[in-house]
């Protein structure tokens, strides 16, 4: 029959047994409890990195995007200034050749064309024709008496203009005003020529 201190010994050694089990379960289930925390961390910081770099890569995109969007406007900008300082080239040089018209041997047809289209426009009964002294020299009396027999309207010579060539017909004592002088027709056709003489200036086919 074991004695008491046998009894003790074993009874000790059972509860230390039971006590070394309980430790390790509770040392595993703290194990798996960290693995999963861990885990977990691990998967969410992986996430996070991922958006990070999903975010930085969009961010990176838009700022090419408008970077390339900012470079073909400045380039836009630049082609379209140096088209219109080519131009302007063109039509100072133009505008500077005008007085040559009157050159023209046929320059009395020329200028009675300018005066027959201003008074279409007027439409006026009594009008003063002023012209650059150079065409004045051509407006002889007959002319007028012409343009005033076909389009029904008293014309007079006025004062010569102080600048413009061609003609500025006037009427109503100068209420009704229409310039068609070189100048200014050419002022008014700008407009639309200026794509045609791009193309001629650029070698293409209008």
């Amino acid at each position: 029959m074991a004695s008491v201190d046998e009894n003790i010994a074993n009874l000790s050694r059972a509860i230390l047994s039971e006590a070394r089990e309980e430790t390790e379960q509770v040392k595993a289930s703290a194990q798996a409890k960290a693995d999963e925390i861990l885990r977990r961390a691990h998967d969410q910081a992986e996430s996070e990195r991922k958006a990070i770099l999903d975010r930085a890569s969009q961010e990176a995109a838009r700022l090419r995007s408008q970077a390339i969007a900012t470079a073909q406007l400045k380039a836009r900008s630049s082609e379209l200034a140096h088209r219109e300082k080519l131009l302007d080239r063109v039509f100072k040089t133009v505008k500077q050749k005008l007085p040559q018209v009157q050159q023209r041997p046929d320059y009395d047809q020329v200028v009675a064309g300018l005066i027959r289209e201003a008074l279409e426009q007027l439409q006026s009964d009594k009008v003063e024709v002023r012209a650059d002294k150079a065409t004045q020299k051509v407006l002889a009396s007959s002319m007028l008496d012409e343009i005033s027999k076909s389009s029904h309207a008293q014309l007079t010579l006025g004062q010569p203009l102080e600048q413009g060539t061609g003609v500025v017909l006037e009427a109503d004592g100068g209420h009704l005003h229409f310039d068609n002088t070189f100048e200014t027709r050419l002022s008014r056709l700008q407009g639309g020529l200026r794509p045609a003489i791009f193309q001629i200036l650029m070698g293409e086919s209008a």
